[in-house]
């Protein structure tokens, strides 16, 4: 599996688990994979509880939320992209943005892709 239908498997696998854990996923996502970077961008993540703490002026709680959470999905999320690339994850960087809602789950592949 590679190109568009990898990145769809990637989106799919990472949202889903996102919906899992969260109890919602996010209102969009794309993938990106290149190379030795796996790239899933999400918007609208917050649950609404995280939106009523950030809008009281409480941001870097959820920030903190978020982090442990991501911190929590960590083995799904790279067990997925395992599977999905054949490839083993090397280091995982999530991040989160309060306004506009946007959430990146940055993956760092080993090894050379493989050759056709």
């Amino acid at each position: 599996m590679k190109g568009g239908e990898l990145n769809a498997a990637l989106t799919s696998a990472i949202v889903g688990i996102h919906t899992k854990h969260l109890g919602r996923g996010p209102s969009s996502a794309s993938s990106f994979h290149n190379d030795n970077l796996v790239i899933v961008l999400m918007r609208d993540v917050m649950t609404q509880v995280e939106k009523t703490i950030a809008l009281s002026g409480n941001g870097h709680t959820v920030s903190s939320m978020r982090h442990l959470f991501q911190e929590t999905m960590k083995e799904d999320f790279t067990e997925a992209v395992e599977r999905l690339t054949s490839r083993k994850v090397v280091a995982f960087i999530s991040g989160n943005h309060m306004d506009p809602d946007i959430a990146v789950e940055l993956f760092i592949l080993d090894g050379t892709p493989g050759r056709d």
